[in-house]
């Protein structure tokens, strides 16, 4: 199955078609697992994190390459190594084993096949929830691939208007293709549901990173959030730690950190629209809190 999917990829919007198995698409990837880091990650959302981390495993290569990308080094300079879908089952187990919270899958759109397998092949071993956390540009159809597999999603909301979507993201389409995965992502997951510490056991966390000199873009999304989607069926997480880095000073609109007035004007659309959510310390806007990434297994 995995193969037949590879061999004409269709995984995300972009549909390139490319045969993986002997060349690269869109995402920049073969059909071979590519992953940049694998460990605990203690920046999460509250309910995501809590005292033990998220397990995160970033997988190389995107097929969104937003201009301002904090993971560009593996979203867009292909840094990382590869790993079989064996050492991919083996690692959700070595997390788990370190104390994570949750298995954090971080871009991994076009992976999903092998992730999917990997899953089963460990089946119940895992005993925490998997996320599902991505740009938001998702194929309704490889949602589905996963099945019963991802109990939480966090997707991304970027933007609103198609100019700046292709501008930025080279997406005009974006916008409706990301709501109508999200819509996906809310039907399988479900409303938000906790355990008894506060952590979540699933449910849809939908993100906003405010950009700079583009808050009405960010009003307008959070109003058509709110006109789609009933006040308990996600949470919003708004995040402010947007840093100029990779191709963001090509564009002069993001060549500066956002404000606090930008910010709080986004935070205040939020809570008119009546979405509980999570609020992220305007000190986060620092390269300090970018992870470091590898091209050789450390672990």
């Amino acid at each position: 199955m995995t193969d037949q999917i590879m061999k004409h990829c269709t995984l995300c919007p972009r549909n390139c078609g490319v045969d993986r198995t002997k060349n690269t698409g869109v995402c920049g990837q073969t059909d071979r697992v590519r992953i940049a880091r694998a460990d605990l990650h203690m920046w999460e959302e509250p309910c995501l994190g809590g005292e033990g981390g998220s397990g995160t495993v970033f997988f190389s290569g995107c097929s969104l390459k937003c201009c301002f990308c904090q993971n560009y080094e593996i979203t867009a300079m292909n840094k990382g190594f590869e790993i079989s879908v064996r050492e991919l089952a083996d690692t959700f187990l070595y997390l788990q084993h370190k104390g994570a919270q949750n298995i954090d899958l971080v871009s991994p759109t076009h992976f999903v096949p092998q992730i999917v397998d990997a899953l089963d092949m460990i089946g119940d071993e895992l005993r925490i929830p998997v996320v599902y956390n991505c740009g938001g540009y998702e194929s309704t159809s490889t949602l589905k691939m996963l099945g019963d597999r991802v109990k939480i999603f966090l997707p991304d909301l970027k933007y609103f208007d198609s100019a700046i979507s292709r501008e930025y993201s080279g997406a005009s389409d974006y916008f409706t293709v990301a709501m109508a995965a999200i819509r996906e992502m809310v039907n399988i997951a479900g409303k938000p549901e906790f355990d008894e510490t506060g952590l979540m056991k699933s449910g849809v966390i939908v993100r906003h990173l405010v950009l700079p000199n583009h808050r009405h873009d960010s009003i307008r999304l959070m109003q058509e959030l709110g006109k789609a989607f009933g006040k308990d069926e996600l949470l919003v997480s708004i995040m402010s730690q947007f840093v100029p880095v990779h191709k963001a000073f090509e564009h002069q609109k993001l060549s500066r950190r956002t404000s606090t007035f930008e910010y709080k004007s986004v935070v205040d659309e939020v809570c008119r629209q009546g979405f509980d959510g999570f609020f992220q310390q305007r000190s986060s806007a620092s390269e300090e809190f970018i992870p470091a990434f590898y091209d050789k297994k450390y672990f």
